[in-house]
């Protein structure tokens, strides 16, 4: 079985609630329901924290548990130089994935830390990002999976 973890970083515990003209009006919890339902054969594991260090330790952890990584690291994409040490360091595919399209934002979103040390990157698709990342995932992990 694959396993996968999603990483989401500040704020995501505000989905459904904050800017939703921005993030939607589903909170994130009732979207990883749909998402573990539409991927049966995928055991994602899932984690969110606004605190940089914890964001970090939580990275270093998937180490040998999971196959991969989907992160949205919020903010801390265009400020995290720590963040995107850690993706190095671990040696796990991470996919960077931003549900409002960075690019189309505030000047200062268009910098990612983060994006060099993935495989890709994914914006602007709302949550449908993240299911986009566990399907590349599933393409190119699931075979080489014990």
């Amino acid at each position: 079985m694959l396993h996968l973890a999603i990483v989401n970083g500040p704020n995501l515990n505000l989905l459904g609630i904050r800017e939703p003209h921005i993030y939607g009006s589903q909170s994130f919890e009732h979207y990883f329901k749909q998402l573990a339902q539409r991927f049966p054969l995928v055991h994602l594991h899932c984690y969110q924290s606004n605190v940089e260090g914890e964001l970090i330790n939580y990275l270093h952890s998937c180490m040998g548990k999971v196959q991969g990584i989907i992160l949205n690291a919020g903010a801390y994409t265009h400020t995290s130089i720590a963040i995107a040490d850690a993706v190095a360091g671990i040696g796990l595919p991470v996919i960077e994935v931003h549900i409002s399209n960075v690019l189309a934002r505030e000047e200062y979103r268009k910098t990612s830390f983060i994006a060099a040390k993935c495989v890709g990157s994914i914006s602007g698709l709302g949550v449908d990002g993240y299911a986009l990342a566990v399907q590349y995932f599933i393409d190119t992990l699931a075979s080489k999976t014990p």
